[in-house]
């Protein structure tokens, strides 16, 4: 039996899911959660924080789940882990295993490149030495703090704890945290950037339409971008002949160029439909720094810059569009506290699902 077919399917199917999948294993509530925080002028690294805690926790019994499952089937298991491990990653070809059989061997994709540089043959090698290198930890941890007793019982039998156990799966845990994490960084950003703007335009009163099979009547509308070089993050017509193109970034303050190569790339005028729409453009990045021009610059070429570190920016927004376009919402005239309500109960009603595509 290969190791990886003891790592519990369910958890196994959650390390490689797609954004749809992640939000169905991980909940809308606690989604809706991280959106509302984002909302609410939190950073996203931490409103997305719990969600990837909650990953890791869910992986971390995964993992010790196999190691115990391997354990009761074969009394030789610790022993001949590492080698079977080097055995089934050089033929596996499926990303969750690899990734399993790597965390098994302390690495993860980015260490084979740069400890073994890609090369199977040097696989071996690392093994070996990995193998006496945790035999000389469990020695010489036995030796000064003692022998380590007890048993785990799970699925009905026993499995004796020892050093070299808990130095194994404690080993696989470091690594599949790095993997883990790194491989959410990414993930989230793109994913919550849709999740984010969706889920706001849909508060302020938007109905989400198909880009390429419109409504005959486009007033309250809006889209979210497709894989098109120069199209905008999302695209809201208030009405026939007016609308706004949205583009939304996790960017820090120290990236004010990549905004004003935002603001700037957007065309005033755009064909949809069976007229000519003026668009106003909106920027929103995270956050600005205290020197920065960019606000004044983008002003300069039409557009406005909105930053979510900032509490209750979607009220700025909904004072933007009214300026802009005469468009107004309940939230103009709602305090921080009952925006906040108003916000939570929205949320409840947004299928967050439908934000997300596959691509994730």
């Amino acid at each position: 039996m290969k190791i990886v077919s003891n790592y519990p399917k369910k958890e196994k199917e959650l390390l490689v899911s797609k954004g749809p999948e992640v939000i169905k294993k991980i909940g809308n509530e606690a989604v809706r959660e991280a959106v509302f925080s984002v909302l609410s002028g939190e950073n996203v690294r931490n409103s997305t924080e719990f969600i990837t805690r909650r990953r890791l926790a869910i992986s971390n019994g995964a993992l010790l789940a196999m190691f115990l499952r391997g354990c009761n089937q074969d009394k030789d298991f610790l022993q001949n882990l590492s080698e079977k491990a080097v055995e089934e990653l050089k033929v596996t070809k499926k990303k969750d295993e690899k990734w399993i059989l790597e965390w098994l061997l302390g690495l993860t994709d980015k260490a084979v490149q740069n400890i073994l540089r890609d090369n199977p043959d040097e696989l071996d090698n690392y093994r070996k030495k990995l193998d006496e290198t945790l035999i000389d930890a469990v020695t010489d941890f036995e030796k000064n703090c003692g022998a380590l007793e007890g048993n785990f019982k799970f699925e009905g039998k026993d499995t004796q704890v020892s050093w070299t156990l808990i130095m194994k799966v404690f080993l696989a845990i470091g690594a599949q945290t790095l993997t883990i994490r790194g491989s959410e960084k990414s993930t989230y950003g793109k994913m919550f950037e849709r999740l984010v703007l969706g889920s706001l335009l849909e508060i302020l009163g938007f109905t989400l339409i198909d880009h390429n099979n419109p409504p005959d009547k486009l007033e309250k509308v809006f889209w979210l971008s497709s894989t098109e070089k120069r199209e905008s993050d999302a695209t809201i017509i208030i009405k026939p002949g007016q609308g706004i193109r949205f583009d939304i970034g996790f960017i820090g303050r120290g990236n004010p160029e990549i905004s004003l190569d935002k603001v700037t790339r957007f065309e005033r005028e755009m064909t949809f439909g069976r007229q000519t729409h003026y668009m106003g453009t909106y920027i929103v990045v995270d956050r600005i720094g205290e020197k920065s021009s960019i606000e004044e610059l983008a002003k300069a070429v039409g557009g406005s810059i909105i930053q979510m570190s900032l509490a209750y920016w979607p009220r700025t927004i909904a004072e933007l569009l009214k300026k802009d376009v005469g468009y107004e919402h309940p939230i103009l005239k709602m305090k921080d506290a009952e925006m906040a309500q108003f916000l939570r109960k929205a949320l409840d009603k947004v299928d967050v699902v439908k934000y997300v595509t596959d691509e994730e």
